[in-house]
């Protein structure tokens, strides 16, 4: 840089104090300090709205024996609260520009309990955005426990809500788990602080749309979303047909959680030593492989515990890399605007990817029919998958080696 141009780009930081942040190195990212008790706060509102989203398919089961409406429909209200993380995405980057990440944090853990969706959205983008401020070279590792304690906490309230539905009943279900995220939630959310203002230069950068990575990250993204819940959704009905209890229907949604957790967290670890976008491929294939070689053929307990494992892994690791890699392609200074407008485009796998599974699984006998009849959800699920898989091969083409490798 010219001395010219340095006068230039120091009087912008002196009157732009937002422009220092996002021209400071990586090397000056304190990869660490305060960073791992923003980390901690993040994992437990994680913990609260993956594991909620996660152990629907739980509720679901109990108010399809219920009555109370069709598989399908059922699958539509699950979906919809993670619909909102979509929907809301780019508006929730300007809530925790005005508001700060701590405030926004307080008001999204409150919601869960009332308007889920509105408090999983808010949620997830301070949980997104915020931990990457403070890593660097550990941004994944710091991205997968906050992601991780989402998979552990589909295992536990998974559990949960199986013994509550049980002693208490649905409704009593839903209010004894919405006091406890309030006790639990809100403490944590006031520990949550930035390091440096969120970007965010408007609801859209349309810049990005220029740049052939954003694009295949973001077809990446919007079709890798459709099979994400098919799994824990449907685990709880299928087992069921395979004349299991309801209460091994739990264990096995918790059991996908678990792995989810154990995915994350790994995968997290790996993204700082073998690259973001590799892992990210990894998962995705790994995810497809598993619903189109693995459930299909899961007719007992044992493939399919194995299955829970393999897939809940590969499911987890989608979302504690996929923040790493925003992150690692296009810098901390613009993480906020490119995640939100990536996580928007996965609206129609969120609010649609379930349902459409749920309504080949009716057109194909429905749940109490056959095994046969989940073989269409099922290869769909996994089709949607391979072609996001596919997506990401292509990113790792366009995409630098120093990134690719990043150790």
């Amino acid at each position: 840089m010219s001395e010219g141009s340095a006068a230039i780009e120091l009087e912008r930081c002196r009157t732009n104090p937002e422009a220092l942040s996002e021209s400071l190195p990586e090397s000056q990212v304190p990869d660490g300090g305060y960073g791992w008790v923003v980390v901690s706060g993040c994992a437990v509102l994680t913990w609260w709205f993956v594991g909620l989203s996660y152990s629907w398919g739980v509720m679901q089961a109990a108010l399809v024996k219920q009555g109370l409406s069709s598989v399908s429909t059922l699958s539509f209200v699950g979906s919809l609260t993670t619909a909102c993380i979509s929907g809301l995405a780019l508006v929730n980057v300007k809530v925790i520009r005005y508001l700060g990440a701590q405030r926004t944090g307080l008001l999204g853990v409150s919601l869960l309990g009332v308007i889920a969706g509105v408090g999983t959205s808010l949620c997830f983008m301070v949980v997104s955005v915020i931990p990457g401020q403070y890593f660097s070279r550990k941004r994944g590792l710091a991205n997968g426990i906050v992601y991780a304690a989402g998979g552990l906490g589909g295992a536990v309230t998974s559990f949960t809500i199986d013994s509550l539905i049980r002693r208490l009943g649905t409704a009593w279900a839903f209010h004894v788990l919405g006091l406890i995220t309030l006790a639990t939630g809100i403490p944590a959310a006031w520990l949550i602080r930035e390091r440096t203002s969120v970007r965010t230069p408007g609801f859209v950068d349309w810049s990005l749309f220029r740049d052939v990575r954003f694009i295949t990250l973001f077809l990446a993204g919007a079709v890798g979303t459709f099979p994400l819940f098919v799994p824990p959704f449907f685990l709880p009905l299928y087992s069921t047909s395979l004349g299991l209890s309801p209460s091994a229907g739990a264990g096995l949604v918790a059991g996908f959680n678990f792995s989810s957790a154990l995915g994350r967290l790994a995968c997290g670890a790996a993204s700082d030593r073998i690259g973001p976008v590799n892992v990210l491929f990894l998962a995705l294939l790994l995810s497809a492989l598993s619903m189109l070689a693995i459930w299909p053929v899961s007719t007992t307990l044992a493939p399919l515990a194995f299955f829970v494992v393999i897939s809940g892994a590969a499911n987890g690791g989608f979302f504690s890399t996929m923040p790493t890699v925003v992150g690692a392609v296009f810098g901390a200074a613009r993480v906020g605007v490119a995640m939100g407008m990536i996580v928007t485009g996965w609206v129609g796998g969120y609010l649609m990817g379930a349902p459409i599974a749920g309504y080949l699984l009716s057109a194909y006998g429905g749940a109490q029919s056959s095994l046969s009849a989940y073989h269409p959800a099922m290869f769909y699920a996994g089709s949607m998958a391979m072609g996001a898989a596919s997506f990401v091969s292509l990113l790792r083409l366009r995409t630098d080696t120093s990134i690719l490798a990043r150790v």
